[in-house]
């Protein structure tokens, strides 16, 4: 009997004969609706998509579920955990794409772009430091200045990473180029591969975040949303940031509390911060963060990029035709940690 693999939601016909040539002996089942799914749910070995939990059972051959995310906050449930199942996700497409976000902000925050960009709007001429700037050339070097507490000199700043993962990884490499000064923690310091050309200055483990926070200017969030990491960053860990730091969030919007943010940011302890994924997206309009200078606010958008689309067809065929064969599937997924 050949295996049956049951896709949905359905995969348009293009990216449908893509897998299907991966696996010409497999059949498949490109279910329209839920309906669709359920019935033909019994007979799967493989299910490509968006798992439930009355799929799952009444799914007594499934040996193997493919998520078409990367993050699977919104996809685990208790049942699926405890099935015996492969679970596997699609980390590793957006590395690249999100960390020239991340150095977007951090170059925005240094050179003070989101300033200029609003003064922009008003049409005012407002270089930040003002006059300090050309006291600063005349009384010589050592005499500091406005201008040089409102920029920030990239090799002389250090750029702390939470997750140094697929994203976070391109992050170090990016900042590595601008001459920062590198350090990380990981779920799993033994397990991660520093990118060539980076020099890491310390890599930890989580119980080495408040160090981390105390002793970078920058700190960015590359982290996946799970138990442990949900509100990791509320009141506490905001207050073991190092004063005038920055922070950066592209991982997952329950990560931080943003009620507790918006405190660090109103009592001045954060010069800023910028956030592509939030607690409740869409962001309220009402919410107060909309309002603050110092904040960049992007609409969950970092993993936009005309390249991820040809990566994640890539991942299913792939990975369909290790299915097919036998082999070991890419990106397997630890089920209780959530990645």
């Amino acid at each position: 009997m050949p295996l049956h693999l049951v896709v949905h939601p359905p995969l348009d016909a293009d990216r449908l004969a893509a897998v299907q040539a991966a696996a010409p002996d497999v059949c498949f089942t490109n279910a329209a609706t839920p309906a669709d799914a359920l019935a033909a749910i019994p007979t799967a070995d493989a299910f490509l998509g968006k798992i439930t939990p009355e799929l799952l059972a009444h799914a007594p051959r499934l040996r193997w579920v493919q998520a078409f995310t990367a993050s699977l906050e919104h996809y685990m449930f208790p049942a699926l955990v405890e099935h015996p199942c492969v679970l596997t996700n699609m980390r590793g497409l957006f590395g690249d794409v999100i960390a020239d976000q991340v150095m977007g902000y951090i170059l925005c925050f240094a050179r003070n772009l989101h300033i200029y960009i609003r003064n922009q709007v008003e049409r005012a001429w407002r270089p930040v430091g003002g006059e300090a700037h050309r006291v600063h050339f005349a009384a010589g070097p050592g005499v500091a200045s406005a201008m040089d507490r409102a920029t920030i000199y990239l090799p002389g700043a250090t750029l702390g990473i939470v997750g140094l993962g697929g994203i976070g990884a391109e992050v170090a490499r990016r900042a590595s180029a601008f001459g920062m000064t590198i350090r990380a923690v990981d779920r799993f310091p033994d397990r991660v591969a520093v990118p060539v050309g980076v020099d890491l200055d310390r890599l930890g483990g989580l119980s080495d975040l408040p160090e981390l926070l105390a002793t970078s200017d920058f700190i960015v969030i590359a982290a996946p949303h799970t138990p442990e990491t949900e509100r990791l960053f509320d009141r506490e860990r905001l207050r073991l940031m190092k004063a005038g730091s920055y922070l950066i969030n592209v991982g997952r919007g329950a990560i931080v509390v943003l009620d507790d943010l918006v405190a660090a940011l109103s009592c001045g302890r954060l010069a800023g911060a910028a956030l592509d994924v939030f607690e409740v997206e869409p962001l309220p309009p009402e919410h107060p963060l909309w309002a603050f200078e110092n904040v960049i606010l992007t609409p969950h958008t970092a993993g936009y990029s005309t390249a991820i689309a040809p990566r994640h067809l890539e991942v299913l065929v792939d990975n369909v035709g290790r299915f097919a064969r036998g082999e070991p599937l890419r990106n397997p997924v630890d089920k209780r940690l959530w990645f």
